[in-house]
This record gives structure tokens, C-alpha cells and sequence, in this order.
């Protein structure tokens, strides 16, 4: 009887496992939804604020949430490369959030998610905020897209004041922006001129991201979507203005995750929900100055630009219907730095030659025992300063000077409030009982201490560290962009 219990077992389990690697085998599409400072504590199944966001909730309710996920950096363009390439993003040379007239890029030579994809026969498109290089040939088309609509970097690099009128007090920082072009392809065919036009943005990119989905639902293929908000200046489109009756915030919240719903309705409509990878996640945290036209880190410590937790951990869902358990929730460190070797595996695409920092997360979503991918973390900031470590539930913040909203009354009306540059000093948190990082206990444990040093000191001979003056030796340079195509 036990033989008999055994191999029905085995059977069963043999019959699971040809069926999802039946799907694997398929090649499933990938779409990632990538938001724009939206904050951990955001969407409502994360933190239960008080406006709906229904379409969000069900996709998690699908999918499996992450409560220990990490955008690589907490600023835009870092964030970005990061994701894109699957390395920490000091590692291919890009800092900070580039501006227009930026004299670097992230390097075409540089493998990304759609040129990874495209090597096994994968359509690819990128849809919204680039942020990488402003112009050709430092667009999404270099990078391994097929195709490109959008804008080239945020959406507040514009000559416009946060009231929505032109720009023209030389003082101020906004008269220096060039007009903000969306982009198709290679080439400007409009500008983004007014708040109602920053509105249209939300439905501009969701049409284009349907649009893309029907038309290659007989092939394998790649969507990333970089939706603007809640990037501030926000802004909702007619159908959802003021709809709210909770704010302009709770608004845009509302269209964003209309847009959410809206893509899953075209891939249920074309048979592709059981073979599409659906991530969502955030470029980094809440940008707090801007007070309630900001999200909110759902009790993490500060917001974007800082390594405190409200920077850089941010809401994730997977979705893949009929594979990753529905209604799950996982707890394990992992960050968008993962999501490239992840979807190499489940295409059966090759890693890139160059060294990246991601790690293969499968055995998470696929809820293996004792599966532990990632066990650290390190949180650069600035050109590249290592300012904190975390491994397992410790983490050790290392001397540095760091932003901080709590000195400043926070901005109103979509004006921007004031921060503060501020030392920091050495301090170990416990983010299992301690998430909003309020006592440090380096005192009772120093043995953690130096074990998260030591850990640390392996990162900064490899990726190195301006505030040990470690140079690293595995860095590479970003492109140098030419001054003919700025």
C-alpha cells in the first residue's frame, strides 16, 4: 500500500512538474509595470490607506506579494539600469537621476531584459519613462526594444512651474529644462506642454501597452511598462479627476490602477493569462517634500533619496495564473535586480557574459523549501557611497551624510517642501521586529556588527566605496555621450 501511495506520489508530482515546465517551455510573456515613486505603503493590499485601488488588490490576490523587496537605489535612473540590467547599478556606471543634457548613458553594451529575450526569439517593447540617455542612440531601441513610446526622462524635467504656467523666472531650476518631448521611436511627435497633458500620459501608455499585447499574442514577448506617476507634477485625465473625492493623489491612484486592470482584462481577452509573468513594483519610494501630492512608505523610514527603508523598499506582486500559488505572500529578501536572471530562467535565455548581481528568485515563486536566493543586500547611494548592509534581518547603516524630510514642513498644492543634509552615524537595525529603523542595537550585538563589515568589505573591493575611498574592481563605465547628440 505504501509502494502504491508512492508512486501515485511520484506520478502526480512528476505530472505538476511537466506541467509547469509544459508552460516554461512555451516561453511565457513578461510584462513588468514599473511605477514611479510610489511608496511601500501605496497600493491598499499593502498598507490600507484610504482611497481603493481594487485592480492592484487582485493581482495580488492572483499573484504572490513580496514584503522584502528592494528597488536597487532609491533615485530614477539608478533604479532603472538596475532593473534593466540586472546589476547593482554602480556596477555599470549609472548614478542618480540623469538630466537632459546628461553627459553619460547607460552603455548599449550592456545586456538588458529585452536584449536577453530578444536572443530567444522574444518581441519587445518599452512603453513610458526611459530615463537612461535622452536622446539617440541612447534610447530604448539601442537596448534591445523593438519598439519605443514615451518619455525620455521624468516628467517634472520640464520648463513649467508646479502650477502648471511657463517657466520663466530664470531663478528658478525648471526654466532650464528643454521643452518635454514623448517620443516614438527615435523621434520627438509631440510635446508635453500642461498638467492636462501630463494627465493624458496614464491612458497614452496603457492604450500603446494593450496595443503591443494584441498584436503579438501568437509570439513570445516582452512588455515593460514605465507609467510616470505618481512622479510628481501628478495629474489624472478627465475620466478619473476629481472622482475620487479624496485628493488629486487618490485620484491619479485611481487611473493607475484602472491601468492595472485594463491590462489584465487584454490578456484575459486573448488567452494569455495563464502564460504571461506580470510584475509590479516601484522605481523607488515616495518623494515626501511634495506632502500630498507624495505617497506614503506605509511606516518605513523616510522616502526616496534616502538608503533608510522608505527608499528603497517598495510594493512587488508577481502574477503568473495556474504557477505561482495564488494568494501568497513572501517574506524573503529579493530585489528588481533579480527580476533578469529570474526571467532568463523561465525563458530559457542565456545570462549575460558580464557579471551581474541579480539572483534567480524561482524558488521563491515557485515556493521550494527552505529556498533563501538572496541573503544580502547593499544599499549604495550618491556617485557611489556604500551607506548601508543587510543580510538576513540585520541591518548595519554606516557613517554617511543622508537626506532627511523631517526637519522641513513638507510641501502643499504640488509645491515642493524642504530636506535636510544630515550626518548619520553607524547604527544596527533589526528590520524583523524593527522595520521603521528607530533602535539601534549595535551595543548588544557587535558581533553582528563585524560580520556585516566584513560582508561589507567583500562589496567595496569589487564595487568599492567612495566613503572608505575603496575604488572597486569590477566597475564599468557608462556610455560618454557625444555633445552633437545632446
Amino acid at each position: 500500500m505504501f509502494r502504491q501511495f508512492y508512486l501515485c506520489g511520484l506520478i502526480g508530482l512528476l505530472m505538476y512538474g511537466g506541467s509547469l515546465w509544459a508552460q516554461k517551455a512555451n516561453k511565457p510573456n513578461f510584462i513588468i509595470i514599473l511605477m514611479d515613486d510610489m511608496g511601500y505603503g501605496d497600493p491598499e493590499c499593502y498598507s490600507g490607506i484610504e482611497y481603493k485601488t481594487p485592480n492592484i488588490n487582485k493581482l495580488a490576490a492572483e499573484g504572490m506579494r513580496f514584503t522584502n523587496f528592494y528597488a536597487a537605489q532609491a533615485t530614477c535612473s539608478a533604479s532603472r539600469a538596475a532593473l534593466l540590467t540586472g546589476s547593482y547599478p554602480n556596477r555599470v556606471g549609472i548614478h542618480g537621476a540623469l538630466f537632459p543634457w546628461a553627459e553619460i548613458a547607460l552603455n548599449p553594451e550592456e545586456a538588458t531584459i529585452a536584449s536577453t529575450l530578444k536572443q530567444v526569439g522574444y518581441k519587445t517593447a518599452m512603453v513610458g519613462k526611459w530615463h537612461l540617455g535622452a536622446k539617440a542612440p541612447h534610447l530604448p531601441l539601442s537596448y534591445g526594444f523593438d519598439s519605443y513610446f514615451g518619455l525620455p526622462y521624468s516628467n517634472d524635467m520640464w520648463p513649467v512651474d508646479y502650477d502648471g504656467t511657463p517657466a520663466t523666472d530664470p531663478k528658478k531650476p525648471q526654466s532650464k529644462y528643454p521643452p518635454l518631448p514623448l517620443i516614438e521611436g527615435n523621434e520627438p511627435i509631440r510635446y508635453i506642454e500642461t498638467l492636462a497633458h501630463q494627465g493624458e500620459l496614464t491612458g497614452l501608455y496603457t492604450e500603446r501597452a494593450i496595443q503591443f499585447i494584441e498584436q503579438n499574442k501568437k509570439a513570445p514577448f516582452f512588455l515593460y511598462l514605465a507609467q510616470p506617476m505618481v512622479h510628481v507634477p501628478i495629474y489624472a485625465s478627465p475620466k478619473f479627476l476629481g472622482k475620487s473625492g479624496k485628493g488629486l493623489f487618490a485620484d491619479v491612484m485611481m487611473e493607475v490602477d484602472w491601468s492595472i486592470g485594463e491590462i489584465m482584462k487584454a490578456l484575459k481577452k486573448n488567452g494569455l493569462e495563464k502564460n504571461t509573468v506580470v510584475v509590479f513594483t516601484s522605481d523607488n519610494g515616495p518623494w515626501l517634500t511634495f506632502g500630498e501630492h507624495a505617497g506614503n512608505t506605509g511606516g518605513l523610514r523616510e522616502g526616496k533619496g534616502s538608503t533608510w527603508e522608505g527608499g528603497q523598499r517598495v510594493p512587488s506582486i508577481i502574477r503568473w495564473k495556474g504557477t505561482i500559488p495564488a494568494g501568497t505572500v513572501c517574506n524573503n529578501l529579493s530585489s528588481t535586480i533579480d527580476l533578469l536572471p529570474t526571467i532568463a530562467k523561465l525563458s530559457g535565455a542565456p545570462l549575460p557574459k558580464e557579471k551581474i548581481d541579480g539572483v534567480d528568485i524561482t524558488p521563491l515563486l515557485f515556493m521550494e523549501p527552505n529556498a533563501n536566493p538572496r541573503d544580502e543586500f547593499v544599499y549604495y547611494y550618491g556617485v557611489n557611497n556604500l551607506e548601508a548592509i543587510r543580510k538576513g534581518k540585520w541591518k548595519l547603516v554606516f557613517p554617511h551624510r543622508g537626506q532627511t524630510y523631517k526637519t522641513y514642513t513638507h510641501g502643499k498644492d504640488g509645491q515642493r517642501g524642504g530636506y535636510a543634509d544630515v550626518p548619520v552615524p553607524l547604527a544596527l537595525y533589526n528590520l524583523s521586529t524593527d522595520p521603521g529603523e528607530t533602535q539601534d542595537v549595535k551595543e548588544s550585538f557587535p558581533e553582528v556588527v563585524e560580520q556585516l563589515t566584513q560582508a561589507a568589505n567583500r562589496y567595496r573591493e569589487t564595487l568599492g566605496d567612495d566613503l572608505t575611498k575603496s575604488p572597486g574592481t569590477e566597475r564599468r563605465k557608462a556610455a560618454v555621450v557625444n555633445k552633437e547628440s545632446k
